[in-house]
């Protein structure tokens, strides 16, 4: 029987991956030499195991992480989030995450469950989050937030045509398989989204050459909306004196979502002007 096999028989309260990685990390030691996660156990071996907690059963840190504060008083906080900016440290994002900064900010956060977090966005959504300062406020934003007294408004660039608005009611959970994604399932959470169309382009070149003047300018966009990116060339001096070699490793580095969203390629100069090719 394999090692992991036999801790996992061993030692049912932690999982198969966590008993994994311990054996990875030299935690686990077989008659006193490190082992392998698939070595072949054949009884009467000694097997020492060290325990390391998991980042998710330790202490969340405060870290000095800079916000951008819209409104605060003693019971809420208002922060227009960036795009990029983790919420909540999970699975991959441990530590750099909003409750880290939020602690340093003010500390007696930590007394609060999840630090007063009340609501999330996406780590490439950018907007205004509210962030409860006492028990009270936190009780009294929830109950809010599950009657749907408060309303989320977001911009959003989408791809093809959408006709007119309509709503979409599916109920939203864990994907089955891809954890850290959301999926609309059936054991899921009722979500009712109601959508509109604020602006139409008559040609995806449009659109293309605002997100390829953002791209180039080294622009990036501003809360409470990521479709802000509205700059028009003529705004952006840089975009005429930039060498192309760094027109394209600026595009590449900083705006590939809108790239791929639009099917666009990199910026490059022809005929003494920029164009999408």
């Amino acid at each position: 029987m394999r090692l992991d096999q036999v801790l996992a028989k061993l030692l049912p309260e932690y999982s198969r991956s966590r008993l994994q990685d311990w054996i990875v990390h030299e935690q686990v030691k077989v008659d006193g030499a490190a082992a392998t996660i698939k070595q072949k156990m054949w009884g009467g071996e000694t097997i020492e195991v060290t325990p390391q907690s998991h980042p998710a059963e330790q202490p969340h840190q405060a870290e000095d992480i800079a916000l951008n504060i819209v409104f605060e008083d003693d019971s809420i906080l208002i922060i227009n989030k960036p795009a990029g900016l983790v919420v909540h440290p999970g699975s991959g994002n441990w530590e750099g995450t909003l409750l880290n900064a939020l602690l340093h900010h003010a500390p007696q956060l930590g007394q609060i469950p999840r630090a007063g977090i009340v609501h999330r966005l996406d780590k490439d959504t950018s907007g205004l989050l509210v962030v409860a300062k006492t028990l009270t406020a936190q009780t009294a934003l929830v109950r809010q937030l599950q009657a749907r007294t408060v309303k989320r408004e977001y911009l959003a660039l989408a791809y093809g045509e959408v006709e007119r608005g309509g709503t979409v009611d599916a109920a939203m959970g864990r994907h089955p398989t891809q954890r850290t994604k959301m999926a609309i399932v059936e054991d899921g959470k009722p979500a009712v989204t109601h959508y509109s169309v604020a602006e139409r382009f008559p040609a995806t070149s449009k659109a293309q050459d605002r997100a390829a003047s953002c791209c180039a300018a080294n622009w990036k966009p501003d809360a409470p909306t990521r479709s802000a990116c509205i700059l028009p060339p003529s705004a952006i001096p840089w975009l005429a004196t930039a060498s192309i070699s760094r027109a394209r490793k600026n595009v590449r580095r900083n705006c590939a979502p809108f790239l791929r969203l639009f099917r666009a390629k990199p910026c490059t100069r022809r005929n003494s002007g920029w164009n999408i090719r």
